[in-house]
């Protein structure tokens, strides 16, 4: 199949799915030929629709193309007729029967599984992530809605002690991506009440992550050392950029208003922070700023920080 890359794929909000047997009723009532009439318990069932329609899709891309831009656009497919594209999306169960032809159940499960081989992103089903650990769960919760993001959670909290949960999601800050890491610091300051907030201060001494708990929830007394504010910086953009945020999101996140050339001496010192993304996040100045001077300083920032990294094995 088509490969996609990621980075071009904004985050994808989360899909409500029945359980697997109501799918697999739904692959046995679909309108396949006999010899494909598939056979065996739920999990068999949709293990060789799954193939079929793998084999299908890769045979058309212009389909492939189809499906997942109905998945990703939520619109119905327009045209009818044995010519529409909407007859072998029907034929394999992807479409619903009726006009206006919109994505079966099958359609968004084949669509999501289809997209995350592709893509390596994984988009959530509703309801999946209650017996997950903290950091799936913040990975999880990255492209929810404010709505979906409640529900969710809510559900992750059903089973477990307040306290110990609060003391989980804070314990997995530090060791996962940073729209993760906005979204744990946003759970912990405003949705998991008192033992949140003990959890978030609790943190706050911690070098590098505890100036970014700071800068986030707006906690003037804990300011970043000098060596830690090219972390926080890299950080809160690296948030934007993993988001699938505008490119003039990501570099404004950083310039903060300054000049050109204030702008340049703040971008010289991102590559001694030794933040993750920080080669990522200077490739959007390379790339995108409109003032050579700024990216003529991200440049030079990334060779020192290749060069850094040479020099640590």
């Amino acid at each position: 199949m088509r490969s996609y890359d990621d980075d071009t794929l904004p985050l994808q909000p989360p899909i409500r799915l029945p359980g697997e047997a109501t799918l697999a009723a739904a692959v046995r009532a679909a309108p396949l030929a006999g010899e494909l009439k598939p056979e065996g318990d739920d999990a068999e069932v949709l293990a060789f629709w799954a193939e079929h329609c793998r084999e299908v899709l890769a045979a058309d891309e212009g389909l492939l193309l189809e499906l997942i831009r109905m998945f990703l656009s939520r619109e119905p497919l327009k045209g009818d007729g044995p010519e529409s594209p909407a007859s072998p999306l029907i034929g394999l169960g992807l479409v619903r029967q009726a006009e206006p032809y919109t994505l079966s159940w099958l359609g968004l499960w084949a669509a999501r599984q289809i997209i995350a081989e592709t893509t390596g992103q994984d988009i959530p089903v509703m309801g999946s992530l209650a017996d997950r650990d903290a950091a799936t769960l913040l990975h999880g919760l990255r492209s929810y809605p404010e709505a979906e993001r409640g529900e969710e959670l809510a559900g992750w909290l059903k089973e477990r002690d307040a306290g110990a949960a609060a003391a989980e999601i804070a314990s997995a800050l530090g060791t996962v991506s940073p729209l993760s890491r906005a979204v744990g610091v946003e759970l912990l300051s405003s949705s998991l009440g008192e033992e949140g907030r003990l959890a978030l201060s609790g943190l706050l001494e911690e070098p590098r992550l505890g100036a970014v708990v700071a800068a986030r929830t707006g906690r003037e007394d804990r300011q970043p050392a000098p060596d830690e504010i090219a972390w926080v910086l890299v950080d809160m953009a690296a948030a934007l950029l993993e988001f699938g945020g505008e490119t003039g999101e990501v570099i404004e996140s950083i310039a903060m208003g300054m000049d050109a050339d204030e702008q340049a001496g703040t971008i010289a010192i991102l590559a001694f922070g030794d933040h993750p993304w920080t080669g990522r996040v200077l490739r959007v100045f390379i790339d995108h700023h409109p003032d050579e001077r700024v990216a003529a300083a991200a440049r030079k920032a990334l060779r020192r920080l290749h060069g850094l990294a040479d020099a640590r094995g």
